[in-house]
């Protein structure tokens, strides 16, 4: 009866969109899929709206109300401009920056966006062609506007694409805005109330002088340019992987001094089929095959790519064989935080109101590096438009000098409110040239770190579970975490939990439970052990997935003894996976 009762909802919305004033494309695919007799995709592309989660829009492109096309684009623009409107009554002229990736279509819902905000009275500044998110965040600040959008969905798999909205600060929508402006989208009941009708006067395109003003930042977060000056010649593979890193990467390393940056031609290409990737995310070892065979071919020492919005950074680096190995997004962020607070303090510019900022999945080993620098660390939720607002609350307070997280996202510098691979990989090159300044390779820099600081592994699981039935069960297996909770990981008993939907730890140890300050709830649940083994599970914000994220530690005191610390948390992460099922 309940899929009776669905299918009927999902049809009666499908026969809406052939009566409504809807293109004759869009009506097809809208009639084949009430023609063809298996009914899932007709339930996926209407049982829900789309909505905004921890990234905005996204979507898998085509018809429906749950799809990413023009109406559910154009109603998102009409209702964030319904909102601008009523939101910002007394500015004389509102404002927002429009940007765009290289994924089909994304030109085209950028120019429908320009469209209905200049219909709206909105001054719109439409970036010439592709760019990275990283400079719409930037050019909203630059510009004193009010809000801003970015047509991406970051690295999923070519079907889709998304649409992330901007506050006046450069960071993503939190709440109340998010949720007011869902409010406003769900009063667009028809195209017909969607105001297509552009506005030439409105609508300036803006390019080169952004992107050079862009850059002129990342010079500014240079620490080491002596070292840079005498490495300049290092060799390193830079790829965009068929993205937007094209536009500012490359111009970026060469205006901080670096004069070796090698491509994958075949991967400058801008396309939005990734032709040469089945997908184009930086986490993933196949995507980086061709810019780690390039760099084989050439001698290069680092490797170094974005993805198609070019918010993100994956790398290679060489290990003590000589053979590249990928760096996880947890050492990233390791390496990048270690240099700027081990380099800050070798150049007296610590004056005890410096923070930085990590996700709640992300490894703890980074707290343990901050305390002994005498830097404050704060957690936040994933997503990066926390740590945004972790900046603005101290805006003016504390010095930001880094944050991160596990999913290969990081900002040096709070000119951006948003993950950037532009000063990403500017960083990662300066610490590379450093490293060699100081006789060491990166792998050895990060071998060090964990000789220093303590020796930690982490592994992100993620299990794909597609549509509305794949929704439901991601659901039950969160109820069934939360009723059922593990007593032990790996043999270590469980001595704290962490519920983000109820912001509350039960502590075994203290038997007492505590309230957690956060500033929203999150379906995040957390088990930490006696060994200090941490287990995250949530469901993703962006994606049909639920996310398990398991983390073990170990004390080594040389880097002779790594490969065993490594071997024992790999047996832990083994058993904890055998015992979850994962």
């Amino acid at each position: 009866m309940e899929n009776e009762t669905l299918l009927a909802q999902v049809t009666d919305k499908a026969h809406v969109w052939l009566q409504g004033n809807y293109n004759a494309e869009m009506k097809e695919e809208v009639q084949r899929m009430l023609e063809n007799e298996d009914k899932t995709a007709l339930i996926d592309a209407f049982y829900k709206d789309l909505e905004f989660g921890t990234g905005g829009l996204r979507g898998i492109m085509g018809a429906g109300s749950n799809r990413m096309n023009i109406y559910t684009v154009g109603a998102a623009t009409q209702g964030l401009s319904n909102y601008l409107l009523k939101e910002f009554a007394n500015v004389d002229q509102i404002k927002v920056v429009i940007g765009h990736d290289c994924r089909n279509n994304s030109r085209t819902f950028a120019e429908i966006s320009a469209d209905i905000f200049s219909a709206n009275g909105i001054k719109v500044y439409l970036f010439e062609s592709l760019r990275p998110t990283p400079e719409v965040s930037y050019a909203i600040r630059k510009l004193g506007c009010q809000s801003g959008i970015m047509i991406t969905a970051s690295h999923n798999p070519k079907e889709y694409n998304g649409y992330k909205a901007y506050w006046n600060d450069g960071a993503q929508v939190l709440a109340p805005h998010d949720k007011n402006i869902i409010a406003e989208v769900n009063r667009i009941a028809s195209p017909d109330d969607i105001r297509f009708e552009r506005n030439e006067k409105l609508i300036e395109i803006i390019g080169k002088d952004m992107d050079n003003a862009f850059i002129d930042e990342v010079k500014r977060l240079v620490l080491s340019p002596e070292a840079i000056e005498r490495q300049k010649d290092l060799k390193m593979v830079y790829t965009p992987i068929h993205g937007t890193g094209i536009t500012l990467v490359p111009d970026a390393l060469q205006a901080i001094g670096f004069t070796n940056v090698i491509h994958v031609p075949e991967q400058d290409v801008i396309s939005g089929d990734f032709p040469t990737v089945v997908s184009p995310n930086p986490e993933e070892p196949a995507a980086l095959k061709m810019a780690v065979e390039r760099a084989k071919e050439t001698g290069a020492e680092i490797v170094m790519a974005s993805d198609p919005d070019a918010d993100r950074i994956g790398t290679a680096i060489r290990d003590d064989n000589d053979e590249f190995i990928l760096v996880n997004g947890n050492q990233t962020l390791l390496i990048f935080l270690y240099y700027l607070m081990t380099k800050r303090k070798q150049l007296n510019l610590l004056t005890g109101k410096e923070y930085v900022v990590k996700t709640i999945v992300t490894t703890e080993l980074v707290n343990t590096i901050a305390q002994r620098n005498g830097i404050e660390l704060y957690d936040c939720y994933t997503g990066f438009k926390w740590i945004a607002d972790v900046i603005r609350k101290y805006e003016g307070q504390k010095k930001y000098i880094g944050g991160g997280e596990e999913s290969y996202g990081f900002l040096a510098g709070d000119f951006v409110r948003d993950k950037d691979s532009v000063s990403a990989c500017a960083l990662f090159a300066e610490i590379a040239a450093w490293a060699k300044d100081n006789g060491k390779t990166m792998y050895q820099l990060l071998q060090d770190i964990y000789v220093e600081y303590g020796y930690s592994k982490e592994v992100g699981i993620s299990l794909v579970r597609k549509g509305k039935e794949g929704a439901d069960e991601i659901e039950n297996m969160m109820r069934n975490f939360r009723s059922n909770p593990a007593e032990s990981l790996a043999g270590s008993p469980v001595t704290l939990i962490k519920d983000f939907v109820k912001l509350e730890a039960v502590d075994y140890i203290r038997d007492e439970k505590v309230a957690l300050e956060m500033p929203t709830t999150s379906n995040v649940l957390q088990y930490f052990t006696e060994d200090g083994t941490k287990l995250s599970i949530r469901p993703s914000g962006t994606e049909p997935k639920i996310k398990f994220y398991i983390e073990t530690h170990g004390s080594v005191k040389s880097r002779e003894e790594i490969p065993a610390a490594e071997e024992a948390a790999q047996a832990k992460i083994d058993q904890i996976r055998k015992d979850l099922g994962i």
